[in-house]
């Protein structure tokens, strides 16, 4: 009996190490055939890179493939995973690291993307691996799915980024600007007027190409600092679901660089270009762009691809080469002016929830009589009295009679200086022009006492109502 047990045990170990060995021969097998089948080229591969060899723009179709990526479930069984917050706190997005490989199965086939990255990084693509005698069967089917999948992402996540550049590359993070187009200071009839030409240019790719334009729009957006012009663009941002790409003309250094940035940019988004006074008219500027580059950006010429709205900024339009802002290359002129009685209503409703107050007929004379500031300084008074109304409206007040009351010392006694006119709407280009009845002589020496009194009553230089 003892003889027969030892047999067994023996034979038991005998059955575990032929297993044993045949599984690793397999798997050694195995190994071997796919590394024969790379040489034999039984597989092959296709290239997706981020950007187009010949021209440099982005591939669309890159994009989607990184999207897709994120969907497979495999994406947890790569050797090397990135974890990263998604749009919601409490989410956690997958996503595959540098020079990894992860497999999918398609149709009984089963196929691999590698995450190539090289040069540092500024060479990036995605590799599809797939076998020969499954190419014709699959492959449309294939990238047809690639695309399903990535517009069923899109629309779920529908997240809109803001980029800034460096290196000659495009940058991102999230856009989550709370800014509502209701919500921005402007006169209303203006307002009214900018959101149906916004919304009427979504639907007129049709017209445009009737016409042999390119679908685009460029806006002019000017005054002084802390009326609300980025607020604005934030806010044409989520009206449009629009992406945001920011142009710092500064770190640009020549008309090369700039197309190579443009052609980067995607459909679907706002090309901001901020302060553009500043490149155009300070010969002490570090732009190496020159007015006729500026001009060939504007026109078109540098940037060919459609659906994109281009906006500029400038805290005024005195001594701007009137070439740089004709028809054609600024659609819509848009200033933004100091605060008024009116758009004041506008922010103590917003920031108070006040639409009438005892103190308003004090705050409308002292308007009356010429004072004025920025939607910035008026508005971070409101929002650090918001818990007492009437505290707000009395900071606002000695704010204002400060800054009133400096200007009126210096004012002309001409009548006709003693408070100034309000903008007024003309037509300019086919679009929207503002042009201020306040001489310009008189609006620098007001500028220059309202800041030193703003000084002096405290610090209202924040732009908070205004920055991104």
């Amino acid at each position: 009996m003892f003889v027969v047990n030892l047999l067994l045990i023996c034979f038991s170990i005998f059955l575990v190490r032929w297993f044993l060995l045949r599984t690793a021969l397999i798997y050694a097998v195995r190994k071997g055939i796919d590394w024969i089948g790379d040489r034999a080229h039984v597989h092959q591969h296709f290239k997706v890179p981020e950007l187009n060899d010949s021209t440099h723009q982005r591939n669309l179709f890159y994009h989607r493939v990184s999207l897709y990526l994120t969907s497979l479930p495999s994406l947890e069984e790569s050797d090397f995973t990135n974890l990263s917050a998604g749009k919601k706190s409490n989410d956690i997005v997958l996503s595959l690291d540098d020079n990894q490989t992860i497999h999918d199965d398609f149709l009984g086939a089963r196929v691999s993307w590698l995450n190539r990255v090289e040069r540092g990084g500024r060479s990036r693509s995605f590799v599809l691996r797939i076998r020969k005698k499954d190419k014709r069967r699959i492959l449309k089917p294939y990238l047809q799915h690639i695309h399903a999948v990535s517009d069923e992402i899109e629309e779920r996540g529908n997240e809109l980024r803001i980029y800034n550049h460096c290196d000659g590359r495009w940058k991102s993070v999230l856009f989550n600007h709370p800014a509502d187009f209701d919500a921005i200071v402007l006169d209303s009839d203006l307002k009214a007027k900018i959101r149906h030409d916004l919304e009427n240019f979504l639907k007129s790719k049709q017209y445009y190409h009737k016409l042999g334009r390119f679908w685009k729009r460029s806006y002019l957006l000017y005054g002084q600092s802390g009326t609300g012009k980025s607020s604005f663009i934030a806010a044409a941002a989520n009206l449009l679901s629009y992406d945001v790409y920011y142009l710092n003309l500064s770190q640009i250094a020549d008309a090369e660089d700039l197309n190579s940035l443009l052609i980067q940019t995607t459909s679907k988004s706002l090309i901001v270009v901020e302060d553009l006074d500043r490149y155009v008219s300070d010969s002490r500027s570090n732009s190496r762009i020159n007015t006729s580059c500026l001009l060939n950006f504007m026109d078109g010429l540098l940037n060919s691809q459609e659906e994109r709205i281009s906006i500029f900024t400038m805290n005024s339009k005195d001594g701007i080469d009137p070439a740089l802002l004709r028809p054609g290359r600024i659609d819509m002129h848009i200033h933004f002016p100091l605060c008024d009685f009116a758009s004041f209503k506008n922010l103590a409703s917003n920031y108070l929830g006040v639409k009438e107050h005892k103190l308003f007929p004090q705050v409308e004379e002292i308007f009356q009589s010429g004072a004025a500031m920025s939607l910035a300084e008026i508005s971070e008074l409101m929002l650090v009295n918001r818990s007492s109304p009437s505290r707000a409206l009395k900071s606002v007040i000695s704010a204002l009679q400060s800054s009133g009351g400096r200007a009126a010392a210096t004012r002309p006694s001409d009548s006709s200086a003693s408070s100034p006119a309000p903008p007024f709407v003309t037509e300019e280009g086919g679009g929207a022009a503002w042009k201020e009845a306040m001489p310009k002589e008189f609006r620098k020496l007001y500028g220059l006492l309202r800041l030193k009194s703003c000084r002096k009553a405290g610090s209202f230089d924040q732009d908070e109502i205004g920055r991104l």
